[in-house]
C-alpha cells in the first residue's frame, strides 16, 4: 500500500543562512566568445583554475570565414553579448575573444562597445594583451605566426610595428575557415614557432588566433626555443588576471605568467 505523508508546519523549517563572495572572492571575469571558437573557453579553463577567481562568458554571432569585411561586422554584437554575462555580477573585467576581429573594429571601438553594456569596467582583447605582454618582456622584434590569409597579416604587421614593435618575419597557414584552424595540430604549431623563433632578427614569438590551442605548449617550446612564446588566449588570460589584480605566478603557461 502506498502512504502520502503531508509535513504539518512543525516540520517545515525556513533555515537561517550567511553569504559569502561566492566563487569570485578575488575576480569576477567576463569573456565574449565567437560563437565558432572552440579553444578558448578550454585553454581559460585550465589558467583560471584558482582560489577565488570565476571567469563567466557569453557568445556572439561571428563568421565561419574570416575577412576585414565578416570580422568588422561583429562590432554591432559586442554590446548585447556583455549584457548577457551575469548581469547582476559586478565585474572586475571584460575580455573579448577575437584577435584578428580586435583589429579590424579597433581596440578602441571595442572597449565603447563593451563599457555601453558595463560602464567603467576594465577591457582588453588578444592584441590588446600580447602588446603589453610583449612589452612587459621587453621584446623589440616578433616573429608572427598566424593561420591567417594576407590581407588580415599585413593589418597585423602594421598594427603591432605602430604599437613600437617590429616584425621582421611571418609565418602563415594561410586558412581562413575558423573551424577547422582549431584543429591545427600540435606539431604543426611547434615546427612554424621554432622555424620563425630559431631567426637571429626576432627576439621573440607571437602566436595569433584564439582558435590556435598553445596553453599546454607555450612552456615546453619556449624552452626549445629559449626565447619568450606569446599566444593569444595565454596574452590576454594574463591581462585579464592582472587587470583584476590578480597576481599568481603560472610558469607552466610560459615566461609571461612570471612577470
Amino acid at each position: 500500500m502506498n502512504h502520502t505523508a503531508t509535513l504539518g508546519e512543525k516540520n517545515y523549517t525556513i533555515l537561517p543562512f550567511a553569504m559569502d563572495e561566492g566563487v569570485m572572492a578575488r575576480a569576477a571575469i567576463g569573456l565574449v566568445v565567437l560563437e565558432t571558437d572552440q579553444t578558448i573557453e578550454h585553454e581559460w579553463r585550465q589558467i583560471m583554475m584558482l582560489p577565488g577567481v570565476a571567469y563567466f562568458e557569453a557568445r556572439l554571432p561571428s563568421p565561419a570565414d574570416i575577412g576585414l569585411a565578416s570580422l568588422a561586422r561583429m562590432e554591432a554584437h559586442i554590446t548585447p553579448a556583455t549584457r548577457l554575462i551575469v548581469p547582476d555580477v559586478e565585474l572586475d573585467v571584460v575580455a573579448f575573444g577575437c584577435t584578428s576581429g580586435s583589429i579590424v573594429i579597433g581596440e578602441d571601438k571595442v572597449f565603447k562597445q563593451i563599457r555601453d553594456a558595463r560602464p567603467g569596467v576594465a577591457c582588453t582583447t588578444p592584441i590588446t594583451a600580447a602588446m603589453a605582454g610583449l612589452h612587459a618582456l621587453g621584446v623589440h622584434r616578433t616573429a608572427l605566426i598566424t593561420p591567417y590569409v594576407h590581407s588580415i597579416n599585413e593589418v597585423f604587421r602594421q598594427h603591432i610595428e605602430a604599437g613600437g614593435i617590429e616584425v621582421p618575419r611571418i609565418g602563415t597557414f594561410n586558412h581562413a575557415n575558423d573551424s577547422e584552424v582549431a584543429r591545427i595540430d600540435r606539431a604543426s604549431l611547434r615546427a612554424a614557432i621554432l622555424a620563425a623563433g630559431a631567426a637571429s632578427d626576432v627576439d621573440a614569438v607571437f602566436v595569433a588566433c584564439t582558435s590556435l590551442r598553445m596553453a599546454d605548449l607555450t612552456r615546453e617550446v619556449e624552452q626549445e626555443l629559449g626565447k619568450p612564446v606569446v599566444s593569444s588566449n595565454c596574452a590576454m588570460a594574463w591581462h585579464a588576471l592582472r587587470l583584476a589584480e590578480v597576481r599568481d605566478s603560472l610558469p607552466r603557461f610560459g615566461r609571461l605568467f612570471e612577470v
